[in-house]
């Protein structure tokens, strides 16, 4: 009886794979000291491969179906083990198997901001991910590659590898395109045929085919991106004079909050100094540009100040003060804070 049972041990008759997870790409077949029995069965189910290696050279690839294991299925390994001129059997042989199925909704990403060269920015960092899938498309290649004699290997072993070469592939594209981010970015359809097209190649040389890449988002990092934001807002407002008017339009209601209101502003800041004509010119430009030639004299003072005596060198330098206080917080532009300054030290000569 023990005979017999040591007997059935030592030869495997059926060679097939149930895959035991879904993180599993290739699997050894546990032979351990058995042999493989002449006329044996192989089976691969769809969606796997089978590879025999002979004393560590591949010999043959097997896909979907069943075989009868002869010399006319393993000619390779016919060929290795010159079995033209004398068959052996049992016969002892590695068999590898592969899941050969697509891997759907792997996830890539930068893990850190990627720095390029922008046409529009000069030097950024940028960010991107999304999603892709892929399958193994080659298990002699593969296997070369990647698994060789291990028990197992999973996708977690090859996600590292997948991923730094997307990273690697996103700076080259943005340097070899020459196309702006902002364009890119507006585009990701194309920016994410672009990668795929580029990434493709590293995936056929490691035996998988890259099936889909989708980009699901090209951003900055949250300090370039608010002032990615602002320069858009000045564009959309303008450019600049725009944009300073419509900070100026924005500061009246905050400084008539103030002690004194915008009396008590323009009072404080001399004779001659028409901080209230100036805010009324801004908000006139805003509303009715039409009006901004007509409204860009100011006009002559009036009888009733020709009289006031003048202002003194502490008022003048109080005023100067206030005047650049307004510069810092946008109510007033610098080169009209340049022009006030230099009429009211005129005044001091």
């Amino acid at each position: 009886m023990a005979l017999m049972d040591f007997i059935k041990k030592q030869f495997i008759d059926i060679i097939q794979w149930t895959e035991s997870g879904d993180e599993v790409l290739a699997s050894r077949f546990p032979m351990a000291d058995f042999e493989i029995q002449y006329g044996g069965s192989l089976t691969v189910r769809d969606t796997q491969a089978a590879v025999f290696v002979n004393e560590g050279n591949i010999a043959d690839v097997f896909g979907p179906g069943m075989y009868k294991l002869t010399t006319q299925t393993l000619p390779v390994l016919t060929y290795l083990k010159n079995w033209d001129k004398l068959f052996e059997s049992p016969f002892k042989s590695d068999v590898y198997f592969y899941s050969t199925r697509q891997r759907l909704d792997r996830k890539w990403g930068t893990p850190n901001a990627v720095t390029i060269r922008d046409k529009d920015f000069g030097m950024v960092r940028l960010r991107a991910f999304g999603i892709y899938s892929y399958r193994i498309a080659d298990a002699k290649v593969f296997h070369q590659k990647l698994s060789g004699t291990r028990e197992t290997f999973t996708m977690e072993d090859l996600e590292g590898q997948l991923r730094n070469s997307m990273v690697a592939a996103i700076s080259d594209i943005f340097g070899e395109s020459g196309v702006p981010f902002i364009d890119m970015a507006g585009n990701q359809g194309e920016f994410g045929k672009a990668l795929f097209d580029h990434l493709a190649p590293t995936f056929t040389g490691l035996g998988l085919a890259l099936e889909t890449l989708i980009v699901q988002n090209i951003s900055l990092p949250d300090e370039l991106q608010k002032m990615l934001d602002a320069r858009i807002g000045v564009n959309m407002m303008g450019g600049m004079q725009g944009y300073t008017q419509y900070q100026t339009a924005n500061a009246i209601p905050l400084a008539a909050q103030n002690e004194g209101g915008l009396a008590g502003l323009g009072a404080g800041m001399g004779v001659g100094f028409g901080v209230g004509q100036t805010i009324a010119q801004s908000m006139a430009q805003s509303l009715n540009p039409a009006s901004a030639a007509a409204n860009s004299v100011s006009p002559a003072p009036s009888d009733k100040n020709a009289g006031e005596p003048a202002p003194s060198a502490d008022e003048i330098i109080a005023t100067i003060e206030k005047l650049h206080g307004l510069v810092g917080k946008g109510i007033l532009g610098q080169a009209e804070f340049d022009a006030k300054k230099a009429a009211l030290l005129a005044k001091l000569g």
